[in-house]
């Protein structure tokens, strides 16, 4: 491994975590925890060329109706979504990053199986205060705001836009108090919903934080799927109705890269 590098290497000259090289990532990558969820979405693409998994990390790599695209699973939290957003745009860039998550809702209105589109997003994940001051609020790419909008109208799924919390835990770190640990703001749920807060997650933060920040070529959105409302209880059960909730957020993720590769293609920039 070569660790005199500022991106260290593994023996075979890719980067540590990711085990990707510049040339084997495509300018378009759609990101999420779940590698099984990175695995239904890579099933969706035209053709996949390259299939590469390093500890939590799984990326493909292929065409989307003619669009060369990445999916890359980056296991759950913020540390490792920053380590994939570095590594990435040291493969690739320009480089586009959707991510299609799954998060909890703050809002009476907001259903399960709804879609939250984030506009910006409160870090209360800690990792980006390392680039950037503590009361930044990072937006989502407006290019990629409006083709998640457009999408999910076309393909008429439910779905919500504004401001999204991401947090470094799913217990305390998320308002709940789990059996045998005391939470430290156990009113965080409350707080946060009368803030107008959307949704709570635990990694998009990053991926805005990060492309504004960055001196190469970034941009960054993305969308969750609801599995929970916080304030009413209702949640997503049974794995039938969870499947098809997550087709939808996936069915919306494609077309939105599918429009904004044809808006970058008549523009050739972004």
């Amino acid at each position: 491994m070569d660790i005199t590098s500022p991106i260290p290497k593994n023996a075979r000259g890719r980067f540590y975590h990711l085990d990707c090289a510049p040339g084997e990532l495509a300018p378009y990558i759609l990101t999420c925890g779940d590698p099984d969820r990175a695995q239904r979405i890579a099933r969706r693409l035209t053709r996949v060329d390259m299939r590469r998994q390093n500890r939590e990390f799984l990326t493909y790599t292929g065409i989307y109706q003619h669009v060369p695209v990445s999916v890359m699973a980056t296991g759950i939290g913020a540390p490792a979504s920053a380590i994939a957003v570095v590594e990435a745009a040291n493969c690739v860039t320009p480089v586009t990053f959707i991510r299609l998550g799954t998060c909890g809702a703050l809002q009476r209105d907001i259903e399960v199986g709804d879609l939250v589109i984030t506009e910006s997003a409160w870090r209360e994940e800690n990792t980006t205060q390392a680039y950037a001051p503590a009361d930044f609020v990072p937006q989502a790419a407006p290019a990629i705001v409006a083709a998640l909008k457009e999408a999910a109208e076309v393909l008429k799924v439910r779905h919500h836009v504004g401001l999204t919390c991401t947090t470094a835990d799913f217990y305390a770190g998320q308002g709940r108090v789990a059996p045998g640990f005391p939470a430290s703001d156990p009113h965080k749920v409350a707080r946060l919903s009368q803030a107008g807060v959307l949704n709570l997650e635990m990694e998009m933060s990053v991926y805005l934080a990060l492309a504004a920040v960055a001196t190469v070529p970034i941009r960054a959105g993305g969308a969750c799927l609801v599995l929970n409302n916080r304030l009413t209880g209702q949640g997503l059960t049974g794995a039938y109705a969870r499947r098809r909730a997550e087709r939808r957020l996936i069915d919306a993720g494609l077309r939105a890269l599918a429009i904004l590769a044809a808006i970058d293609q008549q523009k050739q920039k972004f």
